[in-house]
């Protein structure tokens, strides 16, 4: 899995790849990034494709692991951000012009030991239990002013259970860390 740093090019031809494929889905025109502009069919990694609307979550999925390159998993995440995230109605064309994108391009997940490890503000978090799973991405507790135990006791709130299960010997933390770039900073 490469670990290619994005240039400042390939992420703002990535936010017009996502928004593109957005707009075709409700049935706008859209043009699409030079194909110069975009990071190569070699570099592979997971993504999140996060929607906002007034500075709200409107939506976001992703996907930790990728054998498609990093652009066809934009393009996938970006519709399904705008389509399938149950916890929103599909994105309608009215709607287009008031959500901004974020794109987080993961590092691979790493098992950790003690949650020492994890740096509130670098860190991704991805809880794995017998009873559910949950991610949060590494934003999430900086957007929040989180402390590590709060970050952890929401991933877990997020994967449908209790607080604290972090802590339980059958539960596996592991974490990630993401290169964020959005829309409101493209600008």
């Amino acid at each position: 899995m490469s670990e290619h740093e994005l240039s400042p090019k390939e992420q703002k031809a990535l936010l017009k790849l996502a928004r593109g494929r957005i707009a075709r889905l409700v049935g706008q025109d859209a043009a699409r990034p030079e194909p110069q502009d975009l990071p190569g069919p070699e570099v592979k990694r997971g993504a999140f494709v996060t929607l906002h609307k007034r500075g709200r979550l409107r939506g976001c999925i992703g996907n930790f692991i990728s054998g498609e390159p990093l652009t066809d998993l934009i393009e996938d995440m970006a519709l399904a951000a705008a389509s399938q995230d149950p916890r929103f109605p599909p994105l309608g064309r009215d709607e287009l012009g008031q959500v901004d994108l974020e794109i987080s391009v993961l590092s691979p997940l790493r098992r950790i030991e003690d949650v020492k490890e994890i740096q509130v503000g670098k860190h991704g978090i991805y809880i794995v239990s017998p009873r559910g799973r949950g991610v949060l991405l590494p934003q999430v507790a900086t957007e929040y002013g989180w402390d590590r135990e709060t970050f952890l006791d929401q991933t877990c709130v997020k994967a449908g259970l209790r607080p604290g299960c972090w802590r339980d010997p059958d539960t596996e933390i592991l974490i990630f860390s993401a290169q964020i770039f959005g829309e409101k900073e493209a600008e």
